[in-house]
């Protein structure tokens, strides 16, 4: 097959002639980064790994775990690709099951949602680009939700999280 059409790649990056030695390995065994009781995350790829360009995740949830409520984000897209198991996804206008190969994309200011309402564990990979800090957000989400009001508020929108449930009239 030939393209006639000229392609457009971004702007080189590395101006040598040569390639670098700079690739990461992160084995499978590695251990989850942050465990609880309802699931656990793993940071394949960071923004500071990746120097800004995405931020890659393993996600695992437990049964019946609550995930997310639907929410946007104003800096990043959100992809969810199931790697086993079964997720609702809200895709902005209705919620899909997602199954094992299934992807969803959600573009910067999308809303979306999900949780995992089955008696099984799920696992699935999610991908932020670009990049952004997301490993304080999870690490610390439980104990702001613990919190609620104002407070939670604030770290939602310090990690380009608006929920809208925040964002409704008369909202705390």
């Amino acid at each position: 097959m030939s393209y006639l059409e000229p392609v457009q790649y971004p702007e080189p990056r590395h101006h040598g002639n040569k390639g670098e030695v700079n690739a990461v390995f992160r084995p499978a065994t590695t251990p989850p980064d942050i465990s609880s009781p309802g699931g656990s995350t793993h940071y394949l790829a960071t923004n500071e790994s990746t120097g800004g360009e995405f931020g890659l995740y393993k996600v695992e949830l437990g049964a019946q775990s609550a995930g997310a409520k639907t929410h946007f984000h104003k800096a990043i897209s959100e992809s969810f690709y199931i790697l086993s198991g079964e997720l609702e996804l809200y895709n902005g206008e209705k919620w899909v099951t997602g199954r094992e190969g299934d992807f969803l994309y959600v573009p910067v200011g999308g809303l979306h949602a999900f949780k995992n309402v089955t008696d099984e564990p799920m696992s699935m990979l999610m991908l932020f680009s670009p990049g952004a800090p997301r490993e304080e957000y999870f690490e610390r989400v439980a104990e702001m939700t613990r919190r609620g009001g104002q407070e939670l508020k604030q770290f939602r929108i310090r990690h380009d999280s608006y929920f809208v449930e925040d964002l409704e009239a008369g909202a705390e």
